[in-house]
Order: structure tokens, then C-alpha cells, then sequence
């Protein structure tokens, strides 16, 4: 796939207005309410700070003003003993109120890291085929991780800068108000450039972080589909497709840097210029006597003190914009409601008796284009039912709707004579177990691969379902047996080991309920194909079973054979019923024993 395509189809944010502020807040502020008394803490700690961020200069004043002019160092002592404790103390309460905003802060953002993946969890499969792994990914670490530098930096600066202000400037007017008006006259130019910069700057930020997710997107694509990369020769085309990704990415990253350092330095240029007007003019007010020298001093550090915050304000206003571009993607992640959803009075489904029906059901992943069409099926308890046909006929689709992956765009879907929308989903996926095609594994045991977690099944449980699936005699063949390691995705088993490993899955995590074979010995040997047919005649007797065929030989032996053509059902019957009409499914089948007998 060229970069181009790729980004047509992910870039679906660009540059692109963000959502209201306050609502973006709101998410933060509703992520850290659990954390409130640490925060009320880090807080009261903070007034601490605030009031003492005033008092050195005032000292400095008094000492300058009082004993270096009089030459009466009695108070000299006393006054610098006085500027060390408020240093002190200014620490201490500094370092308190960091660590309680720090430590509420984390705690935060890992509840938020798992409320987004329990959030994702409820999501039907359209959700995840609208968007890439690389861009969930994004999401969850990069985004998040970007509230982390909000949470545990910027809102720390921004809360002690924003209260040191506030007390330095009321302390400033106190000791004399000519100089405060003087020094502080330049803060209205600061803030005209903040309102510049700041659609600028998140305009920017929102840009890099869009491209970053196609980065990683393109990346997670690449490396899982290497095999193909390499099989075709695609090294190259691979390669130039990241290029022009990673140069459109380190572009915006430049541009939002260029936009941050822009406005940092034009900061820093006013700041210079205000204190250069504080020494000219304080210099004259002291000759002219409306201030002292203690006085102009103590308001050089007062100015300083005062523009230091404006100035870490404005540098944490660029980590903001930053932090609140990650937020509305979050927010927009959060705010996608599933649509398929438990109903709001399930009907209790009881016992599974594994009676199927759907009633003229229409549907398509694109509505206007129906994948199925008109489907009527009556499936009896304890009956195995073979489903065949071309590919694109829709089989995998009809079991999607069958374990409410999707939701018809017309008619209904009973088991066990209720509509499948009127019950919950997890009793539903409780008793309709899917064996895919490619088997899933995860990183853990052999047994943490058969029971998923589930601790409510038991060893005995695990082993006698490997019993049944016929995958335990390969199992006491490895070295730690059921507790040998499995690799992620299963890299150190055959392809036939993972399917008889989902195969004893299905029967352990749904002993009785409905079984369905999506054309699960398509990509097997002959060997394990065996093993699997044995373990299905014991498995199968008198329980339900959809079988999705690819190698026709497997499903002879069922009780119906479906043949499924361009959406509908075309042909249904055993396996000598439909030989004898000599229709689709005689074809089908005619041709695939052709090919195994290397007949054209």
C-alpha cells in the first residue's frame, strides 16, 4: 500500500478545529476527582508558597533601607537568620504540594488508561475496523502519556506560578504603587501574544500527533505484514511509503516546534525590555525620592518574580495546547458509543437448548451494499450444519451476525426462540463459541491459552478439554507440558497445535453451548485435519455446530449442507441429497475433488 493511500484512508483529523476547552477540562478535572483530598492538600501547602514567595524581597528591602544605610547591623542578623527560614519553609511546602499533585496525577491517568481500554473492550467490530491498531495504540499510550506531562508537570507549574503572581503583584502595590504600575505595564503585551500564538500552537500540535498515529499505524502494518513485505519483493516500496510518512511528520514536528520557540522568544525579548524600563525609571524615582534604593532593588527581584511565572505560564501554555489536542482524542474515543450494546431488559436466555433461527435477514458492512440477502434458516437443537460457497458468498458474515458482531440491517436472529438483541451480550458469547480460522494465542501457559484468565475453570477442566480437542498428547510432549510458555501469537507452535489449542478454548470456556467452525482446517495438515475430525464426531454428538467448509471432504458427514451463493442460500440438504440435484453444490464439490486428485 503506498504512503499516499494510507493516508487517505487514516487522516481522517488533519488540521481540524478542536472541541470547546471546557469540555476537554471537564474530562481532566472528572479524571482527577477521585484524588480530590490529595489535591485539597497540595493545595492548602500551595497558599503556603504563594504568601512566601513575597516576603525575600520585602527582607532584601528592609535590609538594604535599614541596617546597610543606617550602618546599625543590630537587625542584620535577625533579618537574614528570617530570609533563610522562608526559603526554607517556601521549600518544604513546594516539594509537599509537587509530590501530592505528582502522586494524585499518576493515579489518574492510570485509572483513565484503564477506563480507555474497558471503553474499547465494549466496542463491536466496526470500531476496530475503522481504525488501525497503530492509532488505538496511539491513543491509549501516546495520548495518555501526553496528559502525563499536563497532570504531573504542567499542572504543578501552572497552580504555583499562577498563586505566586497573584501574591507577588498584591505585594508589589503595597510597598510602592508607582514601580508596580511601571513593571507590570508590559503584562497586557504578553498577553496579546499568548491569544497570537495559541490557536497556532494547537493547530500544530494537533497536526504532529495525527501523524504520529499514521507513523505508528504504517509501522504496525508493515512489521505484522512482513511476510508478505517479503514474499512480494516489497522492501523497497515498504520503505518509500515511510519515508514519505516520516518526512510529512518530522515537517509538522519542526512547524510546531518553529511556532513554540517563536513564541518563547518574543516573551523573553518583552521581559528584557520591562526590566530595562524598571531600572531606568526606578533609577529616577530614587534620585527624584518617591523610592529608595531597598525599594528599587526589592522591586527588581519583584519583577522578576513576577515575570518568571508569566513566563513559565506561557512555556506550560505550550505544553497545554499540547496536552489538551491529546485530550480531544481522547474525549472522541470516549465519546463513541458502541452500537451494539447490552439492552436495557435483557430476557434471561437460561439453558442452552442451541435452537437457531434467522428470519429474512438483510445485511452488509455498507448498508447500500447487502452481503446477505433474504437469508431463512431454521437450525433444530443438537443438529451440525455445513455451510459452503465461493468466497465473498458471506459465510464468515453469517456467524458474525450469529455472535452479534454486527447487527442485521434487517429481520431477526433467534436462539433458542428469542431475538438475539433482547439478550445480554456476554450470556449470548457465552453460548455461542467461535473456533476462527486463524487461531488466536496469547503470551502465557498453555493453560492460560486454553482458559483464558478464567480462573473459575479449573486444571481438570483445561486438561480434559485438551483431552477432548485431541490436542493433549502433543501438549505432554512439550517440556513444561501445560505450563510450557507460549509465545506471543503462538510463534513457537505449528498452525495445526494452535487450532487444536482454540479448539480445546471453545470446549472449556463453553462446554454445551453452540459450536462454530469457521473454516477452522483450511490451513492445516492432513495430520491435524484428522485429529480434529475425530475430536469433533465426540464433541459434536447431539450439540448444535455451524461448520464453515473450505475443504468440502470434512463436512460429508453433516446433517445439512447450506451452499450460500452472492448472499443467499441457494441449496440445502445432506451431502447425497445435493449431489443428486446436481447443482451448485455438485459442482463445488466435483471441482475440489478434481483438484485433490490433480485433475484440472
Amino acid at each position: 500500500m503506498s504512503s499516499k493511500t494510507y493516508v487517505q484512508e487514516r487522516e481522517r483529523v488533519g488540521v481540524r478545529q478542536l472541541s470547546q476547552d471546557t469540555a476537554l477540562l471537564w474530562l481532566i478535572i472528572t479524571t482527577m476527582a477521585p484524588y480530590w483530598r490529595l489535591i485539597l492538600v497540595a493545595l492548602l501547602m500551595l497558599g503556603g508558597v504563594a504568601v512566601l514567595a513575597a516576603v525575600p524581597p520585602y527582607l532584601l528591602q528592609l535590609v538594604i533601607d535599614g541596617p546597610i544605610r543606617t550602618g546599625d547591623t543590630s537587625d542584620l542578623l535577625p533579618l537574614a537568620i528570617l530570609y533563610a527560614i522562608t526559603v526554607l519553609v517556601s521549600f518544604g511546602f513546594q516539594f509537599g504540594q509537587t509530590y501530592l499533585l505528582q502522586s494524585s496525577g499518576q493515579k489518574a491517568l492510570a485509572d483513565l488508561r484503564k477506563r480507555m481500554l474497558d471503553h474499547m473492550l465494549k466496542q463491536n467490530m466496526d470500531f476496530f475496523n475503522r481504525h488501525s491498531v497503530g492509532e488505538l495504540v496511539q491513543r491509549i499510550t501516546g495520548d495518555v502519556d501526553a496528559l502525563n506531562s499536563l497532570l504531573s508537570t504542567s499542572v504543578v507549574m501552572i497552580l504555583i506560578d499562577s498563586v505566586t503572581l497573584v501574591t507577588v503583584v498584591v505585594a508589589m502595590f503595597l510597598v510602592n504603587w508607582r514601580l508596580a504600575l511601571l513593571a507590570l505595564a508590559i503584562l497586557p503585551f504578553l498577553a496579546v501574544i499568548t491569544v497570537f500564538f495559541r490557536r497556532r500552537i494547537r493547530r500544530t500540535s494537533d497536526v504532529e500527533r495525527s501523524l504520529n498515529s499514521m507513523v505508528s499505524g504504517y509501522l504496525n502494518e508493515q512489521i505484522q505484514g512482513m511476510l508478505l513485505v517479503q514474499l512480494f519483493r516489497n522492501e523497497k516500496r515498504s520503505m518509500a511509503g515511510y519515508q514519505d510518512l516520516n518526512a510529512r511528520y518530522r515537517r509538522a514536528l519542526l512547524w510546531q516546534r518553529k511556532e513554540s520557540a517563536q513564541f518563547l522568544s518574543v516573551q523573553e525579548i518583552i521581559t528584557a525590555v520591562a526590566l530595562a524600563s524598571l531600572l531606568y525609571w526606578g533609577g529616577k524615582g530614587v534620585l527624584a525620592g518617591w523610592a529608595s534604593l531597598g525599594v528599587l532593588v526589592a522591586f527588581v527581584q519583584y519583577t522578576e518574580r513576577a515575570f518568571q511565572p508569566v513566563l513559565r505560564l506561557s512555556e506550560q501554555y505550550n505544553n497545554v495546547q499540547i496536552a489538551l489536542a491529546a485530550a480531544e482524542r481522547v474525549a472522541r474515543l470516549l465519546s463513541v458509543e458502541p452500537s451494539i450494546k447490552d439492552p436495557q431488559k435483557p430476557v434471561p436466555l437460561g439453558e442452552v437448548r442451541g435452537e437457531i433461527e434467522f428470519r429474512d435477514v438483510y445485511f452488509g458492512y455498507n448498508p447500500e451494499e447487502p452481503v446477505l440477502k433474504g437469508i431463512n434458516l431454521h437450525i433444530k437443537p443438537g443438529q451440525s450444519v455445513a455451510v459452503v460457497g465461493p468466497t465473498g458468498a458471506g459465510k464468515s458474515s453469517l456467524v458474525s451476525l450469529l455472535a452479534r458482531f454486527y447487527d442485521p440491517q434487517k429481520g431477526q436472529i433467534l436462539l433458542d426462540g428469542k431475538d438475539i438483541r433482547t439478550l445480554k451480550l456476554d450470556e449470548l458469547r457465552h453460548a455461542i463459541t467461535v473456533v476462527p480460522q486463524d487461531p488466536i494465542c496469547i503470551a502465557g501457559t498453555i493453560t492460560d491459552n486454553i482458559r483464558l484468565y478464567d480462573s473459575s475453570i479449573s486444571f481438570e477442566e483445561v486438561r480434559r478439554a485438551a483431552e477432548q480437542a485431541n490436542a493433549a498428547e502433543f501438549i505432554e510432549q512439550l517440556p513444561e507440558k501445560y505450563d510450557t510458555l507460549v509465545e506471543p501469537g503462538g510463534e513457537n507452535l505449528s498452525i495445526g497445535q494452535r487450532q487444536l489449542l482454540s479448539l480445546a478454548r471453545a470446549i472449556a470456556l463453553s462446554p454445551k453451548g453452540v459450536l462454530v467452525l469457521d473454516e477452522a482446517t483450511s490451513s492445516i495438515d492432513t495430520a491435524t485435519e484428522a485429529l480434529i475430525q475425530d475430536a469433533l464426531q465426540r464433541i459434536l454428538k447431539n450439540r448444535t455446530s455451524i461448520i464453515i467448509a473450505h475443504r468440502l471432504t470434512t463436512i460429508r458427514n453433516a446433517d445439512r449442507i447450506i451452499v450460500l451463493e452472492r448472499g443467499r442460500i441457494v441449496e440445502d440438504g445432506t451431502h447425497e441429497e445435493l449431489l443428486a440435484r446436481g447443482g451448485h453444490y455438485a459442482n463445488l464439490y466435483n471441482h475440489h475433488m478434481r483438484i485433490l486428485m490433480g485433475v484440472a
